[in-house]
C-alpha cells in the first residue's frame, strides 16, 4: 500500500459507499472484527477530514469500535471475490465466525494500531472524535423510520472520526 494525502482521493463516494460498499475494521491485527457498510460520509468538518459511519449497538464490530480509538474503513473494490466478502461480512457475525480466514482476507495492522487487508485497494485509518445516538424524536422525515425496529435492529450510534491515514493499493 502507499500512502496519500486524503486530498489526492479522486473517487466518487457517492459510488465508493453507496454501490461499492466498504468494511468497517476494528481491533488490532491479532483480535478484530469487521462488517460491510453501505452507508456513511466522507467530507470536511471541525477543520478535518472526516467519515461519518453509522453502526447499530448490536453488532459485534460495535464492541471494538468502543474499546478502541480508531476505525479504519476497508475499500475491497467491485471483483466477485471483493462481493462474496461484503456479502458474507454484512450477512455473518463474527462471534460466530472467522471472516477474514472465511473469505480468504488476509489482515494487516496499519500505522493507527487497527487492522486493514492485503487485498484492500484503499484503507481510511480513522481517529473517532465524536459520538451520538439516533433519536427518533429528532427525524424530521418520519420515513427514515422504515430503517428501525423488529429484525431491522436498533438505532445507530453515529460516529465522527478524522481521517488520519489514506493508503492506496500499488
Amino acid at each position: 500500500m502507499k500512502k496519500i494525502e486524503v486530498s489526492e482521493l479522486n473517487d466518487n463516494v457517492f459510488t465508493t459507499i453507496g454501490k461499492e460498499w466498504m468494511l468497517v475494521t476494528a481491533g488490532t491485527k491479532d483480535k478484530f472484527n469487521m462488517m460491510t457498510a453501505s452507508w456513511g460520509c466522507l467530507g470536511w468538518l471541525w477543520n478535518k477530514p472526516v467519515a461519518v459511519m453509522f453502526i447499530r449497538p448490536e453488532r459485534y464490530t460495535h464492541e471494538f469500535i468502543e474499546s478502541q480509538d480508531c476505525v479504519n474503513l476497508v475499500f475491497l473494490g467491485q471483483s466477485e471475490k471483493a462481493r462474496e466478502a461484503y456479502a458474507f461480512c454484512g450477512s455473518k457475525s463474527g462471534r460466530d465466525h472467522d471472516k477474514a480466514r472465511e473469505c480468504g482476507l488476509t489482515p494487516c495492522s496499519t500505522e493507527n494500531g487497527s487492522v486493514s487487508f492485503e487485498e484492500a485497494r484503499l484503507t481510511l485509518e480513522c481517529r473517532k472524535i465524536y459520538k451520538t445516538r439516533i433519536r427518533p424524536e429528532e427525524m424530521t422525515d418520519k420515513t427514515i423510520e422504515q430503517w428501525y425496529g423488529g429484525a431491522k435492529g436498533g438505532l445507530h450510534d453515529v460516529y465522527v472520526m478524522e481521517i488520519t491515514s489514506v493508503s492506496v493499493a500499488e
